[in-house]
């Protein structure tokens, strides 16, 4: 089925630009020039948030910090072996799918730990990633309260996501 969505996806543009009389190649083009445009703008972020987490993980600080934060999460219902992908989630797709592939490894993908971890990935997002694209196109000036928010936000997420594996089981 996933190998016709994308055809599926051309076709239905094409009737439709064809019936609205609009140039598809033309859009197409100026969507990839914007597309460009944006990506030069928001590079110097994203590599800057790169670099961060890559550090964090390389320095060993996340070990430690993980070791750390471990038993203050177990008291709101996470498991402490999932500390480290709570803090890296925020930071890093890459690095937290790395890390929920050692979770798997070392604890399976049907057990309470692995259950635990796919669903905090599933629900929760890159929160920097994210806030550097949106914040370097945006106009918004008073950013005060959006990463606090957002990571807040994420961390009563990671809560609920356990506590409903936890029901399920």
């Amino acid at each position: 089925m996933t190998s016709y969505i994308i055809p599926l996806i051309f076709i239905t543009v094409l009737v439709l630009s064809f019936f609205k009389k609009k140039d598809a190649y033309a859009a197409f083009v100026d969507g990839s020039k914007s597309a460009v445009n944006l990506m030069v703008g928001v590079f110097p972020f994203l590599l800057a948030i790169m670099m961060a987490v890559e550090i964090y993980k390389a320095s060993g600080v996340s070990h430690y910090v993980s070791s750390a934060v471990g038993p203050v999460i177990e008291l709101v219902g996470i498991p402490r072996e999932l500390a480290e992908l709570v803090i890296i989630r925020p930071l890093s797709g890459a690095g937290s799918l790395t890390i929920l592939e050692g979770i798997y490894k070392t604890y399976g993908t049907d057990t309470f730990i692995g259950l635990s971890a796919s669903a905090i990935y599933g629900s929760s997002e890159t929160v920097f990633y994210v806030s550097a694209i949106y914040f370097s196109k945006s106009n918004v000036k008073n950013l005060r309260f959006a990463i606090p928010v957002a990571l807040l936000a994420t961390f009563v997420g990671n809560i609920v996501a356990v506590a409903m594996v936890r029901m399920m089981m």
